[in-house]
């Protein structure tokens, strides 16, 4: 990669359009990520954060509009593209029949890297799930399925991973596990996109946040800047401060749940 790319951002949007059979599902979305950043697509179900996530990661092609992960074009330059990323999506995609180490060291073996038990044990390490490793997928928590499919997807080391709503279904004990594990990620350099539904996930982790709405980006910005977007609330003697939710539902108009499932195809 030369020094040029590697001062741009991680990923880079601009006028992103996409529609199926006429229904228009992205309308012309714009943000970038900075390297080793985690931004945050906050949207509803059908808002299209699948497939902003699908086109980013080459599955898709976009009608209109550019896009760049790594400093690689990701029309004219899929393979490069796809060489940076690892993608994790909804749901664990991790084999219940074989334990968690195997699970790693499969992966590994598939890429074509150099001791993939050493490589498996790391992060078995990393993502504290070194006791459980010799024991089949299907006895893992929810939380441990998600931290082992995390795991799988950084094998090789991507520059940038995408996870899409990671914490769909599990408790509240395996989303904070699943939580910690994002942090660690982003705090050895990984640049993280993450799309979800949850706002308090979004206030949790994300540098950036990002409201989809409709096909369009409403705001991007820090915590502290969309909060600053509504008043504080005043009561007599305590002034509270908006929370993101507060901030979502004005911009939405209360949420978008009454039906807007554009992108069930893809964002269910």
């Amino acid at each position: 990669m030369t020094v040029d790319q590697l001062r741009e951002p991680a990923i880079r949007v601009q006028g992103l359009e996409k529609s199926y059979k006429g229904l228009r599902v992205l309308r012309g979305v714009d943000f970038e990520v900075a390297r080793g950043a985690i931004f945050a697509l906050l949207g509803s179900n059908g808002a299209g954060k699948t497939t902003i996530v699908r086109i980013l990661s080459t599955l898709l092609r976009a009608d209109a509009g550019t896009a760049g992960v790594n400093g690689f074009d990701v029309a004219g330059r899929p393979a490069d593209v796809r060489e940076s990323i690892s993608l994790t999506g909804q749901f664990a995609a991790v084999d219940e029949i074989l334990s968690g180490r195997e699970n790693l060291v499969l992966i590994a073996r598939l890429r074509h890297l150099r001791d993939p038990g050493g490589v498996a044990d790391d992060l078995l390490a990393r993502f504290s799930l070194t006791e459980a490793g010799g024991r089949k997928v299907s006895t893992y928590s929810g939380g441990m399925r998600r931290r082992l499919d995390i795991a799988m997807s950084l094998i090789g080391d991507p520059p940038v991973i995408f996870l899409d709503e990671p914490t769909t279904g599990l408790d509240p004990q395996a989303r904070i596990e699943v939580w910690q594990a994002v942090r660690e990620l982003a705090g050895r350099g990984t640049t993280v996109l993450l799309t979800t539904q949850y706002l308090d996930e979004a206030e949790q982790l994300a540098d950036r946040i990002a409201i989809l709405h409709e096909g369009r980006i409403l705001v991007d910005g820090t915590l502290d800047e969309l909060r600053r977007l509504l008043p504080p609330a005043e009561v007599e003697y305590v002034e509270k401060q908006p929370t993101l939710e507060d901030v979502f539902l004005a911009l939405t108009g209360g949420g978008g749940r009454d039906g807007h499932d554009r992108d069930a195809a893809t964002d269910a």
